[in-house]
């Protein structure tokens, strides 16, 4: 893992992305219990440029480092690395709002788990509510902050769904 933050740090400091978060699996383990995971995913903030090989850039930049794609992803060490562009206002508010980590020494943004919960909340898959539930009963987000973005997004429906279905006893 400290590769791939040095990685990440060096993308962001030579301007290729603007930002990142890493989210998913591996971040909510920042927040729960271990979660098994088979890769590493990575919100970025980049410029819009309106092409559809978005990543290329990123492609081009890790292969230059010796870092060679593998599927959708980039093998970073022993890890499968997706880059996931911010794709709607709120992936790109969880990277603005990131938490700063450490890793072995290395600065590492990490999606806050209220973010996780409400973009989880919004993929919706059995794993997410998976996802959202461990969130919960770690103690790290309660349902007034997931509620509270769902609003904001307009995800609120889902919400009082997921609540009647996993929260109401």
């Amino acid at each position: 893992m400290r590769q791939i933050a040095l990685l990440l740090n060096e993308m962001r400091d030579s301007g290729l992305i603007r930002d990142y978060a890493l989210f998913g699996a591996l971040a909510q383990m920042r927040y729960t219990e271990a979660v098994a995971t088979l890769d590493v995913d990575v919100l970025i903030e980049v410029e819009a440029t309106g092409r559809l090989d978005l990543l290329q850039a990123i492609y081009s930049y890790c292969a230059q480092r010796g870092f060679q794609p593998e599927g959708e992803a980039i093998r970073v060490g022993v890890w499968p690395v997706q880059f996931v562009p911010t794709f709607d206002v709120i992936t790109r508010e969880a990277v603005e709002t990131a938490e700063d980590a450490d890793f072995d020494g290395v600065p590492f943004r990490v999606v806050r788990p209220d973010y996780l919960a409400v973009i989880a909340l919004g993929v919706g898959r059995s794993k997410d509510h998976a996802r959202i539930l461990a969130l919960l009963e770690s103690g790290t987000v309660g349902c007034e902050e997931i509620a509270s973005l769902a609003l904001k997004y307009g995800l609120e429906a889902k919400w009082l769904a997921f609540s009647r279905r996993f929260l109401d006893e």
